[in-house]
């Protein structure tokens, strides 16, 4: 997955703003069942891609929790897609960064890709709608200022 990663931003990424977002339909990174993006239609939803081996989502996933919890009873909720080969490893770092929202896993690439992820970490903003409204990709703690903006405006 690494490698796909790193060439991704040398081939034709899609750019999918404005458009559906992709449905994904993923076993949860724990292995208790599946979940789905439709499950959440009606809701603003953030996909985060991320993995054990990213350093800055040492800093996003306890950010974004924060987020999630302030703005969850407003219709907002965080979907975590772990892409480690080994679901083991993304358990083990949320055992050091712990987050409530759901943990889901794809080991095989091929939601990332669907996506036109390019590189890591990579989110992407869902309104209520279910259409692409935002992408953000790398990650430092002072884009949560526009991260939240972008979310807010979203749940008006």
């Amino acid at each position: 997955m690494r490698v796909v990663l790193l060439f991704c931003p040398f081939l034709a990424c899609q750019t999918l703003a404005g458009q559906p977002a992709p449905a994904f339909t993923l076993p949860t990174l724990d292995g208790s069942g599946k979940m789905s993006l439709e499950q959440y239609r009606g809701q603003v939803v953030y996909v985060d891609f991320w993995a054990s081996w990213c350093g800055p989502c040492r800093k996003s996933l306890p950010l974004l929790n924060e987020l999630r919890q302030e703005l969850h009873d407003q219709g907002f909720e965080v979907l975590a897609i772990n892409l480690d080969d080994d679901a083991a490893d993304g358990l083990r770092f949320l055992e050091q960064f712990p987050v409530q929202y759901p943990t889901l896993h794809d080991s095989e690439g091929d939601t990332p890709q669907r996506f036109g992820l390019r590189g890591m970490p990579t989110s992407y903003l869902i309104d209520r709608q279910g259409n692409l409204v935002a992408t953000h990709e790398g990650f430092k703690p002072s884009d949560m200022k526009k991260i939240r903006q972008q979310v807010l405006q979203q749940l008006q």
